[in-house]
């Protein structure tokens, strides 16, 4: 009898168990019910921004639904992830997240509106790309040999603008310092292509940026290419060496971009947003597009990105400890 007893039990829990799960699944089928939000925590003309608008609009013609970008500018990308954390898991409000925001950003700053790691979800990783270090055509050197050498020269001398205090092209900066043993000083922007547009105007010596926006910028003769932060040489820019190549051993740092939600979104639901995100990466136009823009469009699993993420937050972490940058 008590056999017969806890069989009906089991029987009725998988029921409910069953049950429980139809809805999500059926409001994943059903996504999107109406304009999603794409959050780019960065500003407008930028490298994130011209990716995010590229995905944004061909998610727009897949769900039928406007996918609206919203810049939210602010401490590195972390304003504009903060919001995304708050807001409702139903996926209407998704955040295109980075290696400033999701990586460096969790041991630079000291008070954190979020934790990357328990407050937000991946979704689907578009991909990497290195930054570039350019400086002005009137600046003599012409290699990252003279470069180092002049900086050793005059310490606290050399300057080069970046994107905001925590960025990617800042810490690569940083790392540069430290493996190079010099004192180049960070100029800072609130946007990044305001920095791009000085260092053009060459009130700054030198500037250092994602690849995307950087592109076009060397290719026109603008700014002088001395070097690729990747290991790797890019397509768009071939005649550009590595810093490895270039005089620095061991030097590496990719930036990346992703789609992330708010963390309590369902499975179902990230499951579909994944499928979605990976459908447009996927289709030949974008990937050349991608591939045009960034060192490598690279989409992995959502577990895999995860794990991409938090090795990335480990990465920085030891950058941040080794080169005693003090917490923001």
């Amino acid at each position: 009898m008590r056999c017969a007893i806890e069989a009906r039990r089991g029987v009725i829990l998988s029921i409910a168990a069953a049950l429980s799960i139809c809805p999500l699944a059926s409001w994943a089928q059903n996504f999107p019910t109406k304009p999603v939000r794409y959050v780019v925590p960065f500003g407008a003309g930028g490298s994130p921004d011209i990716v995010g608008r590229l995905v944004a609009e061909r998610l727009t013609r897949l769900w039928g639904y406007q996918v609206i970008v919203e810049n939210r500018v602010g401490v590195a990308g972390v304003l504009g992830t903060a919001f995304v954390a708050k807001a409702p898991p139903d996926g209407h409000t998704l955040v295109q997240c980075n290696v400033a925001s999701s990586g460096i950003a969790m041991s630079l700053f000291a008070k954190m509106p979020y934790d990357q790691l328990r407050d937000i979800a991946p979704v689907a990783r578009i991909g990497t790309m290195p930054n570039v270090l350019t400086v002005h055509p009137s600046v003599p050197m012409r290699s990252i040999k003279e470069f180092i050498a002049y900086a050793r020269a005059h310490p606290g001398k050399l300057s080069y603008a970046s994107g905001l205090v925590g960025t990617s092209p800042q810490l690569s900066m940083e790392l540069f310092n430290l493996m190079a043993r010099t004192e180049i000083v960070n100029i800072p922007y609130k946007i990044g292509a305001q920095g791009i547009t000085d260092t053009i105007a060459g009130q700054v010596p030198a500037g250092i940026f994602n690849l995307p926006a950087m592109v076009a910028v060397v290719q026109g003769g603008r700014l002088r290419a001395l070097a690729v932060t990747s290991a790797k040489r890019v397509s768009q820019l071939p005649d550009v060496p590595t810093m490895q190549e270039a005089g620095l051993p061991g030097y590496e740092v990719n930036s990346w971009y992703g789609v992330c939600a708010p963390a309590t979104t369902p499975t179902a639901l990230l499951d579909r947003l994944h499928t979605d995100v990976n459908t447009v990466l996927g289709m030949p136009e974008i990937q050349q597009r991608l591939n045009d823009l960034l060192g490598e469009a690279a989409p992995i699993s959502r577990e895999e990105f995860d794990q991409f993420i938090r090795t990335d937050i480990v990465r920085w972490a030891q950058v941040i400890k080794d080169a005693g940058i003090a917490q923001q």
